[in-house]
């Protein structure tokens, strides 16, 4: 096309050209013929390569718009499918949210439980050391009652048996239940354990013994009196058998008138020694009352000695002592041993001073400050209720997936 309108553009140039001359024209004319024929050659052959130009052209157009369609519907078709997807993703997507929404319900609710548990836990712990503290208070209020015990023993009856005693049934105690808390304690009962068994004792058991042989022996003590009397019998059956031995005669007669006369002026007149008080005569009741009442001072004197009240069993025995010297026999044999071991136990001591548990004491005293400064600051318990178990979502949602997923 472009060549045919350049071809009649030059044409068109051509007539529009004057002509100079007659001659110049028939010239032109002449050679316009010639050159007509081959440009009407030219001109068809350009046409047909137009044409032929055209069609391909056309042709080309129209292949290209068939191909542009084909690609329009496959765009289309893979936009559509594409927004299918898109559309299948995004409910997959919400799906998944809601999914892991659930979850975080469920994380919130095990993270509660969690936090509910800790504090259950915390509080139990607090619970329990509270009950180890109420079973330690237990045993320090155990060992402080021996600890009292035994002072009370040691300073009002001075029986440091019964003391120690206390003392070691409050260190077993504090042994069986220590878990290292009292162990100060345990190591001042031990020392005041130590300290008590060095100080020195009182046989109370053995003397108490002897006073009960002391006891026993009274009933066969012999008086002064009866003593006094079996011993003047004897004399006179001396003197009266020495007569009677021999034959009588008129000079033993007058012997015996005159030793009865003899006898009769010494009776008119009686002798005494104020230095030496003559023996006591007493009635059998009143020597039973005598023997009684020398086993009561004896009974005394023991009491006193269970007592640790030196001053008691030392004026009991003291008393029983001159009853004993007065009146009964100092010549017998059982009266001297009586005298004796009656001296023996008024010399020992009854009552020895005895250490304090001081140590015990100052360690309980620390203790309890201690504990009642741990229960000032202990904070209060609290139980924290549990948590309720949170709801499961709907499984068929959770396990619900679309059939594009799987592309």
């Amino acid at each position: 096309m472009n060549q045919e309108q350049s071809a009649l553009t030059q044409s068109g140039s051509t007539d529009a050209a004057p002509a100079p001359n007659r001659e110049t024209t028939g010239r032109s004319s002449a050679s316009a013929a010639a050159g007509g024929s081959s440009r009407g050659g030219l001109v068809a052959a350009i046409s047909v390569i137009a044409l032929v130009g055209t069609g391909v052209l056309g042709w080309y157009v129209y292949d290209m718009r068939g191909g542009v369609a084909t690609v329009r519907e496959e765009v289309a078709q893979r936009l559509a499918a594409g927004d299918s997807a898109a559309t299948e993703y995004r409910a997959l997507a919400r799906q998944q949210q809601e999914a892991i929404a659930a979850l975080q319900g469920k994380l919130g609710a095990l993270e509660a439980q969690v936090a509910a548990t800790e504090g259950q836990a915390a509080a139990l712990e607090t619970l329990y050391q509270q009950f180890s503290r109420t079973r330690e208070d237990r045993v320090i209020a155990e060992a402080e009652y021996a600890v009292g015990m035994a002072t009370q023993q040691l300073q009002l009856a001075g029986n440091a048996e019964a003391a120690l005693v206390a003392l070691q049934g409050a260190e077993a105690r504090i042994a069986a239940h220590d878990g290292g808390q009292l162990l100060p304690l345990r190591r001042a009962l031990a020392r005041d354990i130590e300290t008590l068994k060095a100080a020195p004792q009182v046989d109370v058991p053995g003397i108490a013994l002897r006073l009960q042989g002391l006891l026993e022996r009274v009933d066969r003590l012999p008086l002064a009196f009866a003593g006094e009397l079996a011993a003047q019998p004897s004399v006179d059956a001396d003197t009266a058998a020495a007569p009677a031995a021999a034959e009588p005669s008129p000079m033993d007669f007058i012997k015996g008138v005159a030793h009865e006369v003899w006898h009769e002026i010494l009776a008119l007149v009686r002798i005494e020694r104020l230095d030496q008080p003559e023996p006591v005569l007493l009635a059998p009741a009143q020597s039973t009352y005598l023997r009684e009442n020398l086993k009561i001072r004896l009974l005394t004197a023991r009491l006193a000695l269970l007592a640790r009240d030196g001053r008691t069993f030392s004026a009991d025995l003291m008393q029983a002592q001159g009853w004993i010297e007065r009146y009964f026999d100092k010549r017998d044999a059982k009266v001297q041993e009586t005298l004796s071991e009656l001296a023996t136990l008024g010399a020992m001591p009854v009552k020895v001073e005895q250490p304090a548990p001081v140590e015990s004491i100052a360690a309980l005293r620390l203790l309890q400050a201690r504990a009642g400064e741990a229960s000032r600051n202990a904070p209060a318990v609290v139980v924290p209720p549990a948590a309720p178990p949170a709801e499961e979502p709907a499984k068929g949602n959770a396990a619900r997936q679309p059939a594009g997923a799987t592309r």
